[in-house]
C-alpha cells in the first residue's frame, strides 16, 4: 500500500464580492495512523503524513531517548488496514525495559507531542548542557530562512504542514522535512540526518511551527545547539533553552529575528 502524502479533492470555493461560490480542486495533506513497535513490542501510534516513515520512527526513537541511532539494527515498515507499522530492531543493550523509557499509552495526535504519558515527572525531562562552541552569524540564519521559503512542496502545495530544515554554519539548507505534526516534522528531520551521518554539533535547525519546550527538548537530546523558530517561544520553551545551554532564535522572519538564549552563539556580521 502507497499512499500520497496529500490528495486533490474539489470543494466549493466562496470569495468576498463574487456572484456565488466557484466549483475548485484543493490540495490537503494525508493524515494516517503510524505505529512505533520496538522488536515487535508496539509503543505509541503518531498521525502523521505518510512520508519519510524510517525518518520518523528513528528520530523519535532517539528524542524520546528510547534508543540511541547506533542501537538500532534495523526498521521494518509493515502495512495495516489504518495505516503502517514502523517496527524497530534493536540491539541487546538498546532494548531497555519498559520501565526505562517515558512510556505512552494512547495515540500521539499531529497537535500533540506528549498525548499518553502516563505521569508528571516523565513530562519534563533532564537535560544535559549542550557544549559551546558553535556560532553562526546573524546573515546565515536570514540564509536559512530565506531558503527554506522555497523548499517546502508539500506547504506549497497545501498550505496546512510544517516544515523542519537542516542548516550548515552558512545558512545552507542540508535536508528538510514536512508533516503535519511539528513534532514529526522535527523527528523527520533529525532521523533522516541521523541517517545521513550529518554532525548535530555542527548544524543548525529551523522549524516553522510554533516553539513549545518539547521542541526545544527534541532538538537538544539530538545535540543540536541553535534552533530557529519563525513563530514566538513559550516562556517553558525559554526556561528549557537556558538549562540545555540551546540557543533559541524566534520571531524569526525575512526582516529579522530575535536571540531568547544563547546570544554568543549568532555573531554580528
Amino acid at each position: 500500500m502507497k499512499i500520497k502524502p496529500f490528495q486533490t479533492l474539489p470543494v466549493l470555493q466562496w470569495r468576498a464580492g463574487a456572484t456565488g461560490p466557484e466549483a475548485i480542486e484543493r490540495a490537503v495533506p494525508e493524515e494516517i495512523a503510524v505505529g512505533i513497535s520496538y522488536d515487535s513490542e508496539p509503543y505509541a501510534v503518531l498521525m502523521a503524513t505518510p512520508a519519510d516513515l524510517e525518518d520518523l520512527a528513528l528520530g523519535f526513537t532517539v528524542t524520546e531517548r528510547i534508543a540511541t541511532a547506533a542501537d538500532v539494527h534495523d526498521m521494518r515498515i509493515g502495512e495495516h488496514p489504518e495505516g503502517f507499522v514502523v517496527d524497530l530492531l534493536l540491539s541487546r543493550e538498546g532494548a531497555r525495559s519498559s520501565r526505562e523509557r517515558r512510556r505512552r499509552n494512547l495515540e500521539g495526535r499531529s497537535s500533540c507531542g506528549l498525548c499518553g504519558v502516563e505521569n508528571l515527572d516523565d513530562a519534563i525531562r533532564a537535560l544535559a548542557p549542550l557544549p559551546t562552541g558553535f556560532a553562526v552569524r546573524r546573515e546565515a540564519v536570514q540564509a536559512a530562512l530565506a531558503a527554506l521559503e522555497t523548499e517546502q512542496a508539500l506547504g506549497q502545495a497545501t498550505r496546512a504542514v510544517h516544515a523542519a530544515a537542516w542548516a550548515d554554519a552558512e545558512g545552507r539548507l542540508v535536508l528538510v522535512r514536512e508533516d503535519v505534526g511539528r513534532h514529526n516534522a522535527l523527528d523527520k528531520l533529525i532521523g533522516a540526518a541521523l541517517r545521513a551521518g550529518h554532525d548535530p554539533a555542527r548544524a543548525f535547525v529551523v522549524v516553522t511551527s510554533r516553539c513549545s519546550y518539547e521542541m526545544v527538548e527534541k532538538t537538544a537530546i539530538a545535540g543540536i545547539s541553535l534552533l530557529v523558530a519563525i513563530s514566538a517561544p513559550t516562556a517553558l520553551a525559554i526556561r528549557r533553552a537556558e538549562t540545555a545551554n540551546l540557543t533559541l532564535v524566534a520571531l524569526a522572519r525575512a526582516d529579522g529575528h530575535m536571540v531568547f538564549t544563547g546570544a554568543e552563539r549568532v555573531l554580528e556580521g
